[in-house]
């Protein structure tokens, strides 16, 4: 007995040191993670932008529709470059065209990844750009197409002596799953409305139905056809020209193929271009280069803007489409809470709805919609479309007084289906029986342990039905459409912005400045009007908390699982999901 509380006390001592250590390096890290915010904010503060500047338009990692203003972590970990908002580079890009100071823009884009829309967008802001007479140059040790479809708009294009450039055109390279689920015992029950209305394709086939096939060659070859032209366009080429150069894959082909090709203007390394810079704006060979990153430019005044009685709200809806009260992807008691506050705000004259969402609840966005529709009936609501406004995402966006989009924007989708899967192989293969008391014929309705019966299957597909049915009536009445007219141009088809508006299903090709724009006449605004962003970014100490708490959850359980991991996150994300759903067909993984 002696010996067994003297281990246990040393146990106990030992667990208060370990605490003791862990709560010290704990206040260690939060020290370092302070120290590193207040040094980004001093340094995000103190910056002056200075005369004969170039702004230094660098991008890198993942380009999203917003970010937090600042990540403490990046600092601490190295090699991960982090998120840029698209907002945050249109901006700078806006200030550097309209700040005498800055001479031009060095377009440095590296390893990035955007949709087509948001390059669209991107793009569309550098071309505004030149019409101020001031130089755009571009530079790269390697091109991806995407960042060489952004860098054609340049004046002048230089690559590296050994530099590599991509343009191979676009592909959807969709995975399958039927498969694997089959090897676990796992039966999707599908229930959908929609010829083309595949997301559920992954899961119940092994290849794409002739339907899909259709629709995927239709939409990527009209974004390619638009890239392909911009393309030729900004390089005295045409478009037959980029096809062909596209089918001899030019990133294996030598530095001086794409100067005779005319895809670049010049062969150099970097500390030459950087002495082309200083040439262009008249500095000594050895003086340093004054720049400004997107960053940076976040601090540089423009005329002061205060919340005036003629506002435009600029609301962003982004993500999946839930049920739930929190700003994580787009959930329906935080959207519709958000769209009330805009309806009873007087000095809140439109509102730009920026929707960037393949969908989701069909539930949670019927209830996004009628916000809309009360929002709609005291002041204008124009919908700017980001990369996607498809399904769930059109549903919220079909009743505005306007729809903008870009040409590439993924949309339309309209349709709805249901999938429940079946667990009974599973349990057979473990040797898991099952047994049921009920007191009403339907009490264990739902019960994955079962197929459904034939009765069940017959009232969940009329349920769907109805669903589809519904989500026809609120488009037809937004777009102001005989249903029937519309139905055609359902059936769960995919469309982009520009097939979209030869159809109806959208008013106007741009970006959010297009839909600003509008807005500011339907309220009869003027040119003098304030725009601001809703609802409110998390701060950055919400974000990273947030986000490692969900890091650090997924990182342990792909440790216990393995290689089962992405299996378990794709069936936890059907166990997620309402019943019904409206969604884009899966990840369309367009490369």
């Amino acid at each position: 007995m002696k010996d067994f509380f003297k281990m246990m006390l040393a146990s106990a001592l030992g667990f208060i040191i370990a605490s003791l250590i862990f709560s010290f390096i704990s206040m260690l890290i939060m020290v370092a993670m302070m120290g590193s915010m207040m040094g980004s904010f001093g340094k995000q503060d103190s910056f002056v932008l200075q005369n004969n500047s170039v702004l230094n338009l660098r991008l890198e990692g993942a380009i999203q529709e917003r970010v937090a203003e600042s990540d403490p972590f990046s600092g601490l970990i190295g090699g991960i470059p982090s998120s840029m908002g698209l907002n945050d580079i249109i901006g700078a890009i806006r200030k550097a065209k309209a700040n005498d100071k800055v001479k031009g823009i060095y377009l440095d884009a590296r390893l990035f990844t955007a949709s087509n829309a948001t390059l669209a967008e991107i793009r569309q802001e550098l071309e505004d750009f030149k019409e101020s007479g001031k130089f755009m140059v571009a530079y790269a040790d390697s091109y991806t197409q995407n960042g060489y479809y952004l860098a054609s708009v340049a004046d002048k294009i230089a690559i590296n002596p050994q530099g590599m450039l991509d343009v191979h055109g676009l592909a959807s390279v969709p995975l399958f799953f039927k498969d694997a689920l089959q090897k676990l015992g796992i039966e999707m029950q599908l229930f959908k409305v929609g010829t083309y209305k595949s997301f559920a394709e992954p899961f119940t086939q092994t290849e794409m139905s002739d339907e899909n096939r259709e629709q995927v060659n239709s939409f990527l070859n009209d974004i390619w056809g638009f890239m392909k032209t911009d393309i030729a366009a900004s390089r005295n080429m045409n478009p037959a020209q980029i096809d062909s150069i596209a089918n001899e894959l030019p990133m294996f082909k030598k530095t001086d193929y794409l100067l005779s090709q005319n895809l670049v203007d010049t062969i150099l390394y970097e500390n030459e271009m950087k002495n082309y810079l200083r040439d262009l704006i008249e500095i000594d060979a050895d003086a340093q280069i004054p720049s400004a990153t997107v960053d940076n430019m976040k601090s540089v005044r423009t005329q002061t803007i205060r919340k005036s009685t003629n506002s435009i709200a600029l609301l962003y809806a982004v993500g999946n489409i839930s049920s739930g009260n929190s700003s994580s992807g787009i959930q329906d008691k935080y959207m519709v809470n958000e769209i009330e506050k805009l309806r009873r705000d007087d000095d809140i004259k439109a509102v730009v709805f920026r929707v960037n969402s393949g969908g989701g609840s069909a539930y949670a966005s019927e209830q996004i919609w009628k916000a809309i529709s009360d929002l709609k009936e005291e002041k204008p609501v124009v919908v700017s479309m980001g990369d996607l406004a498809a399904s769930g995402g059109y549903y919220i966006a079909c009743n505005a007084n306007r729809i903008v989009a870009q040409p590439t924007t993924m949309t339309g989708s309209i349709g709805i289906f249901g999938m429940i899967p079946n667990f009974s192989g599973t349990l057979d293969k473990l040797g898991i029986d099952t047994d049921v008391v009920k007191t009403n014929e339907f009490s264990d309705f739902g019960n994955i342990s079962r197929p459904f019966n034939a009765q069940e299957a017959v009232m969940l597909q009329s349920y769907v039905d109805n669903g589809y049915d519904l989500f026809l009536t609120r488009c037809a009445e937004g777009r102001g459409m005989p249903k029937d007219s519309l139905a055609k141009y359902a059936e769960g088809r995919v469309w982009t912005g520009n097939q979209a508006k030869e159809i109806g299903l959208v008013d106007e090709l741009g970006g959010v400045r297009e839909a600003i724009e509008i807005a500011a006449e339907l309220a009869n605004l003027g040119e003098n009007y304030a725009v601001f962003e809703y609802p409110r970014m998390k701060s950055p100490f919400e974000e990273i908390f947030n986000r490692n708490k969900e890091e650090l959850a997924a990182k342990t359980l792909k440790n216990y699982l393995g290689e089962s991991y992405d299996m378990f996150m794709l069936l936890k994300n059907i166990k997620d999901q309402d019943y019904i759903q409206a969604r884009l067909p899966y990840d369309l993984n367009i490369n």
